[in-house]
């Protein structure tokens, strides 16, 4: 019986080394919130406005800030951002200090 116990040993600390590893990779690929998402929309757009038109005043940013928004609804990256976009990535792309840099962070 002990020698049965002893080849049992690899095998349980072999099936608690996966159940580890499949709990550590789902905390590590949680997925980003609503608000993220709303917040990686507000930055994206606010960073194409400031690309575009470095010069611009308030007013016009905000109206092109809109203008943005409302086109990067429509792009399939954004409108699958809370079943796709982890939360790397998007830490990642709120870092992102021109547009490139933060789809590059979505890729």
């Amino acid at each position: 019986m002990t020698e049965e116990r002893r080849s049992r040993a690899p095998f349980f600390v072999v099936a608690a080394l996966l159940v580890f590893v499949a709990l550590g990779a789902f905390v590590w690929k949680r997925k980003a919130t609503e608000a993220q998402c709303e917040d990686l929309l507000d930055h994206y757009a606010e960073l194409v406005v400031r690309e575009h038109m470095p010069d611009a005043g308030a007013a016009e940013i905000a109206a092109e800030r809109q203008r943005e928004r409302v086109e990067a609804r429509r792009d399939d990256a954004f409108k699958n951002c809370r079943s796709e976009v982890q939360s790397s990535e998007h830490e990642c792309a709120m870092k992102a200090t021109s547009s490139e840099a933060l789809i590059k962070c979505l890729e």
